[in-house]
């Protein structure tokens, strides 16, 4: 395992900028959030853009994921809009090619993973039978491109939306059972949704666990904590994921903590080196 960090807590910094603050402070990885300053499929300057952070990555050594929970990129309204169960096709396909083009970033960086998630259901839909059908349409198509470039999905049960559990994941996987179609664990979610132990989901997911995030939190409260300011037990956490032999990034979000976050990932830094399982 190795230590990263999620630009989506560094939102005012440029992204490069950004990716230097982080090797500097002593992360091995960065968790890069596509946003309008970063790797946007609206900038006509992309393709530069990528070509720096890959020279970047290259010269300090750092893995790389791609993360894709930009509250505001594809519908300045509505966060998080719209997603893979939007009402209608032309929706639908918007969320469609984002993911697409974030395979293509991904596979461009070589990126361990690009995180992916449901959204949350329309409030006209009764059946989730239904959902899941329209779900599973829609990530048919995502990974036909990561089949193309060899890129993992590693999608992530989210708090409020249609797949907001681990088994709601597994529901998922039981219907779609493709070999680059993986999770993303979040042991903050874990805990404030009370899917615990936590080592126990830990091991029962070993096999599909591509990406993890990291933060603290309190039961039955989905709040980003800086650590020590919630309730989880991560010492527990990082030896079951050592023991379910987890080989990637682990990686901290504190998206609401951009204010102050030079300072902040310095200090989860020190917090999570104290503890990390050696």
């Amino acid at each position: 395992m190795f230590l990263g960090y999620n630009t989506n807590g560094l939102a005012h910094h440029p992204l490069i900028a950004a990716i230097d603050l982080l090797a500097d402070i002593g992360y091995q990885a960065v968790a890069i959030t596509i946003d309008h300053h970063a790797l946007s499929p609206f900038d006509a300057n992309g393709p530069s853009q990528l070509a720096e952070i890959a020279r970047r990555l290259e010269k300090h050594s750092m893995r790389c994921v791609i993360e894709t929970g930009a509250r505001f990129l594809l519908d300045p309204l509505h966060k998080h809009e719209p997603t893979l169960l939007a009402r209608h096709a032309h929706e639908r396909h918007r969320r469609i090619e984002f993911y697409r083009h974030a395979v293509r970033c991904a596979a461009e960086l070589r990126a361990d993973c690009v995180s992916i998630w449901s959204g949350v259901a329309p409030p006209q839909e009764e059946s989730g039978h239904d959902l899941m059908a329209v779900l599973c349409d829609g990530l048919n198509e995502v990974l036909a491109e990561a089949e193309r470039f060899g890129v993992v999905l590693a999608f992530e049960p989210e708090p409020g939306m249609f797949v907001a559990t681990v088994a709601d994941y597994d529901r998922l996987r039981l219907r779609l059972p493709h070999p680059l179609l993986r999770c993303t664990i979040d042991i903050g979610h874990l805990w404030c949704q009370d899917e615990t132990p936590i080592a126990d989901v830990i091991a029962a997911h070993a096999g599909q666990i591509a990406n993890v995030h990291i933060e603290d939190m309190r039961r039955g409260r989905h709040e980003h904590l800086m650590f020590g300011e919630g309730e989880i037990d991560f010492p527990s956490a990082l030896r079951a994921l050592d023991r379910a032999g987890y080989q990637a990034g682990v990686y901290v979000e504190l998206s609401r903590h951009s204010h102050e976050g030079p300072s902040v990932a310095r200090r989860a830094r020190d917090f999570l080196r104290s503890i990390w399982p050696q």
